[in-house]
């Protein structure tokens, strides 16, 4: 199908809905029917010419979400001098994320028991965090380098970081009463104080 800006404003318009749609049903009850109405689309067929099947729409779903909050998170860290200043935008900016588009988030936690890799076999955790613990034990690694932070285990910290950024997007579905910022702090003290290559005090 060739790519117009009408055919590309239509696509968004279906993620959209379709976000809105399994974060308020879940993803068995997000039919086309349901994410269809919701869209105010005059019928399924419009969904069908867009995306091949289901599996492709929450295949773009994902892929838009998870794009939104990579780019997020890379403008603010841009303005950081040091790798620690990093660190602390890089968990900020993901916890902030998460905690200002809930229905993204709660949309991207149904549809990824469903998501398939390019060899379509099912994703598992350790696979959906792959390219974020990879990107984030490189950038843990420059901090070491240039002596800003202690010597461990790049990638076993990497997948700490991103355990404790995860596990808040679990939460902040199930627990209305979740302090996000609360969390954050802590989760900043945290990793600070464990990665930082200065004793502490």
């Amino acid at each position: 199908m060739k790519r117009t800006f009408t055919n590309e404003q239509r696509r968004a318009q279906i993620v959209t809905a379709a976000i809105e749609t399994i974060a308020e049903l879940g993803y068995a009850k997000a039919s086309f029917a349901r994410i269809t109405e919701r869209a105010g689309l005059s019928s399924p067929r419009m969904i069908s010419y867009h995306f091949a099947d289901k599996d492709d729409l929450v295949q773009q779903i994902a892929t838009e979400v998870c794009t939104a909050g990579g780019e997020f998170v890379v403008d603010r860290m841009r303005g950081a001098e040091t790798h620690l200043e990093r660190l602390r935008a890089y968990l900020e900016a993901n916890l902030e994320f998460l905690r200002d588009h809930p229905e993204r988030i709660a949309a991207l936690t149904e549809i990824g028991p469903h998501l398939r890799t390019a060899a379509g076999e099912p994703h598992t955790s350790t696979t959906a965090q792959d390219f974020s613990v990879r990107t984030l034990a490189d950038q843990l690694a420059e901090g070491q380098a240039a002596g800003e932070f202690r010597d461990f285990d790049t990638r076993a910290m990497a997948v700490l970081i991103r355990s404790a950024v995860d596990s808040a997007g679990r939460r902040l579905r199930e627990d209305p009463d979740f302090d996000v910022e609360s969390y954050t702090r802590e989760v900043v003290t945290t990793f600070t104080l464990a990665t930082r290559s200065e004793p502490t005090p």
